[in-house]
């Protein structure tokens, strides 16, 4: 362990945007250092292990994918400001995606990374609404969606003023929430111009080894530019005098200081930090309209062959809803099977002859925090068997029927996480996975030099998270001292 005890900058967490944050300004000459309670990095988007075989947790798929040569992209942004060659994400393009409503998926959008695939299918399915599309894509292109002083929008508001078929609105909506709306039943319309161009415009893709690759190019950068971290060490307190952070209150008990504090854990979780209870409580905002939080369950099954081999090959992702109308909402019982997220890890487009060894199914539903929190251990065990059971039912309806009489005669291992897993590894209250619905872009707070990235900062998505750390280091710190 460094047994410094004042540097430049202290980022508490050791996600995508607090180490993006770490390394950008490492690469100025800041004396950094990320303290993470946990034993590793990644937060939302990291991975573990059972019996030598590791799990993703978090990442589905890299958003924000433009091929080589385009310019003006948050992908290229990305590598310039932290230095990082294209070839090192190692970034695999996804087959196709498609967006299934009804019982059965009977209304069904494809899309891939090449955006006339997605508007050549709404034209063919909703003629009627083809022209107020494309003045939606229209003004979604120009929108300038990283303004950090722009007022808040609906996004069902700005939709209905070009889409006025209720269906389609839902079916465009659905990705775009499930992979980064923390507000039920809508979105702020800034985000979503952000998710849209993200996972529309732009795309899907993925290293083969998945989070680990980027994992470890950011660790070998944050170390290169000399940025220090202490893992299993996490802050208890953040001491203030006026209105700045005057010292930090380690786990153990040692005490540190810092010109500037850059919090990636949340706005609540920081917060409880600063009353010196170290737990975020947040009581006071769920009885509030509009801030419930929302969590997910994920059911991650590991087969003895490839999906392609028992007829699921053609789908990278699939959003779900059994109903015509999408109900983005914690629901009332632990899980919500109405609609979800499958994620085929394989059927991303590798280089030739590279594979992943092992078959992945990947199931995500929105979960009831509360729910899963009441249950006893031998409860919340039983329940996780009962819930895995029912999200697979549940996300088979929209696939193809398998070659496999029996899908468990195949499967090798599965595991399963819930809100309280989201919550014990993240910290984030009631396990959000997106943290509040309502979002500070400027990552300011009540304390002049203390700032927020990531989550509740608002940029989205796994290239957002960490665009999020670049910003905040940039705008508050090195913007300020030259």
């Amino acid at each position: 362990m460094n047994s410094r005890s004042h540097y430049d900058v202290v980022i508490l967490g050791a996600g995508m945007s607090g180490l993006a944050a770490g390394i950008r300004l490492a690469h100025f000459g800041r004396r950094v250092c990320i303290f993470e309670r946990h034993n590793a990095v990644g937060g939302l988007n990291g991975f573990y292990s059972i019996a030598g075989r590791k799990f993703d947790v978090g990442l589905h798929a890299v958003t924000n994918y433009v091929r080589p040569g385009v310019k003006g992209t948050p992908l290229g942004k990305l590598f310039r400001q932290l230095r990082i060659d294209r070839e090192e994400f190692a970034l695999c393009e996804q087959k196709q995606s498609r967006i299934a409503f009804g019982p059965q998926g009977e209304v069904s959008l494809r899309f891939t990374n090449d955006f006339v695939v997605l508007e050549s299918e709404i034209a063919a399915k909703f003629p009627g609404q083809i022209d107020g599309f494309r003045r939606l894509v229209a003004l979604v292109r120009t929108h300038d969606d990283v303004s950090l002083e722009a007022t808040p929008l609906s996004a069902r508001a700005v939709l209905r003023e070009h889409i006025t078929d209720p269906l389609l609105e839902d079916m465009l909506l659905c990705p775009l929430m499930y992979y980064g709306s923390s507000q039920p039943g809508d979105m702020e319309f800034g985000q979503f111009v952000i998710m849209f161009k993200a996972i529309f415009l732009e795309g899907f893709a993925r290293p083969l080894e998945g989070v680990r690759v980027i994992l470890r190019v950011l660790l070998e950068k944050y170390r290169e530019a000399g940025g220090e971290r202490r893992m299993k060490c996490g802050v208890s307190r953040l001491r203030t005098r006026g209105d700045r952070v005057v010292a930090l209150q380690l786990d153990s008990g040692e005490e540190i200081t810092a010109d500037h504090v850059i919090s990636s854990i949340g706005l609540i979780e920081t917060r409880a930090l600063i009353d010196g209870s170290g737990v975020a409580n947040s009581d006071s905002t769920v009885s509030k309209p509009g801030s419930v939080r929302l969590s997910f369950a994920e059911t991650i099954t590991i087969m003895d062959r490839q999906p392609a081999q028992i007829g699921w090959d053609m789908d990278t992702i699939v959003f779900f809803n059994d109903t015509s109308r999408l109900d983005y909402n914690r629901p009332e019982e632990a899980v919500d099977l109405r609609s979800g997220v499958v994620c085929f890890p394989n059927n991303f487009q590798y280089p030739y002859n590279q594979y992943l060894e092992e078959g992945i199914f990947r199931v995500t539903c929105l979960a009831n925090f509360c729910a899963w929190e009441r249950l006893l251990p031998e409860e919340y065990r039983e329940a996780k068997g009962r819930w895995f059971a029912a999200m697979q039912r549940s996300a088979k309806r929209f696939l193809p029927q398998p070659t496999v009489p029996q899908l468990k005669d195949i499967v090798v291992t599965t595991d399963m996480f819930t809100p309280l897993t989201v919550r014990r590894f993240t910290g984030h209250v009631e396990g959000a996975i997106y943290g509040a619905p309502e979002k500070i872009r400027t990552g300011r707070t009540d304390y002049s030099n203390l700032y927020l990235c990531g989550t509740d900062q608002g940029f989205l998505g796994i290239i957002g998270a960490m665009l999020s750390g670049i910003s905040m280091a940039n705008y508050h710190i090195l913007a300020k001292s030259g």
